[in-house]
């Protein structure tokens, strides 16, 4: 089965940064939409970033301005910078797809999850 592979995470201070990495093959990256999810302790599931295919992105509320996602085919990954990390930002980060074009259309791939801590 095909996955994503995420790193990148750790423990951080309150206000400091952490980029995450997304890597997958090459078609994965080209031909999706690639999103970043976050687990929070006790919590659903949610959606932090994501960019379409076109490059559209759009953000959780309480990230913008915070957080950028960003795609990079020519090193088949994905990354999510994370500025002026707070300690809600502490949760399990997933990298997955939100719908694939052309060859891809239909298949969807995920990750494990990389730890993000933010000590207040």
């Amino acid at each position: 089965q095909v996955q994503l592979v995420e790193t990148g995470g750790g423990l951080v201070q309150a206000g400091g940064s952490l980029r995450l990495s997304c890597a997958g093959p090459t078609n994965v990256i080209r031909l999706c939409n690639m999103a970043w999810y976050r687990q929070p302790p006790g919590k659903e599931r949610e959606l932090v970033a994501e960019e379409n295919v076109d490059g559209y992105r759009r953000y959780a509320d309480d990230v913008k301005g915070r957080f950028t996602i960003s795609r990079a085919n020519a090193n088949n990954a994905v990354y999510l910078q994370m500025l002026s990390l707070k300690s809600e930002d502490t949760a399990l980060y997933y990298c997955s797809t939100d719908g694939c074009t052309r060859s891809l259309r239909g298949r969807s791939y995920g990750g494990q999850g990389t730890q993000v801590t933010v000590s207040s």
